[in-house]
């Protein structure tokens, strides 16, 4: 790869690509060759994998208050599938809450 990279187009994408490839290809493909890493080690990147789907599948939303509703979901979806919850279970206490006017139910953490 990186030295498909070294003869690349003169086209400004192929050559940022190929830039990129000198200055980071090892590290681009360290989980071939060093045993314990995945390829999709990037906790930050497994995070929102789903709502960048979610997004390209929905075609985004087109306004202030739908954009304002996703940003939340997807954060109470997020949270839930990093602590092990059930985003159903969680959601559901939330409208109770709502309609009884209590407070809603906190996304931290239970306890260490």
């Amino acid at each position: 790869m990186i030295a498909a990279a070294q003869r690349a187009s003169q086209q400004s994408e192929a050559q940022n690509l190929a830039n990129r490839f000198r200055l980071h290809g090892e590290a681009y493909f360290r989980f071939i060759a060093t045993p314990g890493i995945e390829p999709t080690n990037n906790l930050a990147e497994q995070a929102i994998r789903f709502v960048v789907l979610d997004r390209r599948v929905t075609q985004r939303t087109r306004s202030e208050r739908g954009r304002r509703w996703c940003e939340r979901i997807w954060t109470a979806i997020g949270t839930c599938a990093q602590q092990g919850r059930s985003v159903f279970h969680d959601l559901r206490h939330a409208l109770y809450a709502q309609v009884r006017g209590e407070p809603a139910p906190s996304l931290l953490p239970a306890g260490p």
